[in-house]
């Protein structure tokens, strides 16, 4: 496996706005599938270096496997984010073949913060366009552990825990993340987008099922893909946590893992 870092996705950008590509040995042939993941942290944190096993897991499957980096809340606004993330797929999409992969193959996943991007990305393709990338290229989408699918309900579910409890509200939260307005709370979440006739790819999502929100989210957005035909997947890990979920795709024996397997499997045979 070779890694090829800090590669700069937008010309003159940002020096967060920047990937890692981890190509199999041998790759060139032009034809690999491609795995581009967003790290998790809040939207205000995080870091494309910090991918476990990923590289090393996807590359022995015969994947190229690339980790990007955003800039982060609150220096840009998250349409800004957003756009970083669509910004880093479509100078994959152009220039990853000269790395081994597919510019028609790619799939994108994420971890927490980064798995509501990756599920904002596959179902609201205004935001790829917009950056120039063709409709089409993305074959799946894998969101790990994510409470953000469905804003206006988790923002729902916060505020009145907190009330309930006479917790003090948060003074930056997801109300104030997704821009504090309800219309961008909408827009910002997965399900808003969902709908039959889209280019919407399978889904794989997979949640740490002791956490009651990233639960309920992860079955929200099953129950609105279903509901559009679209081939969807979840698996809810119970021995595990909102780190190890993550950091243990790739682990002999994982559960998790397995399911990851099979559906990169159902991918290639489709």
């Amino acid at each position: 496996m070779k890694r090829i870092s800090d590669v700069p996705y937008l010309e003159s950008g940002h020096e967060r706005q920047v990937l890692d590509i981890y190509t199999p040995d041998g790759a060139g042939a032009g034809n690999l599938p491609v795995m581009v993941w967003i790290h998790g942290g809040g939207w205000v944190s995080g870091d494309k270096t910090k991918v476990a096993m990923k590289p090393q897991v996807f590359t022995e499957r015969g994947c190229l496997f690339v980790s990007i980096n955003h800039r982060f809340l609150p220096e840009v606004v998250m349409s800004e984010l957003v756009r970083d993330v669509a910004s880093a797929l479509a100078w994959v999409h152009w220039n990853i073949a000269e790395h081994g992969g597919d510019p028609q193959r790619i799939i994108v996943g994420g971890h927490s913060s980064g798995a509501q991007l990756a599920a904002l990305i596959c179902t609201d393709y205004t935001w790829l366009r917009e950056a120039g990338v063709p409709s089409g290229i993305i074959k799946g989408c894998i969101p790990v552990d994510g409470d953000t699918y469905d804003i206006p309900k988790i923002i729902l579910t916060a505020e009145m825990r907190q009330e309930l409890y006479e917790g003090k509200l948060c003074t930056f939260g997801h109300r104030q993340k997704f821009e504090n307005f309800p219309d961008r709370h909408t827009a910002f979440s997965a399900v808003t987008h969902v709908a039959r006739g889209k280019e919407i790819p399978p889904f794989l999502i997979l949640y740490f099922s002791g956490n009651p929100d990233t639960t309920a989210q992860a079955h929200r957005l099953e129950q609105v893909l279903e509901g559009a035909g679209i081939p969807v997947t979840v698996y809810g890990e119970s021995d595990s946590n909102h780190e190890r979920l993550n950091d243990e795709l790739g682990k002999p024996g994982d559960a998790a893992t397995g399911k990851l397997y099979r559906f990169l499997d159902s991918l290639s045979e489709g």
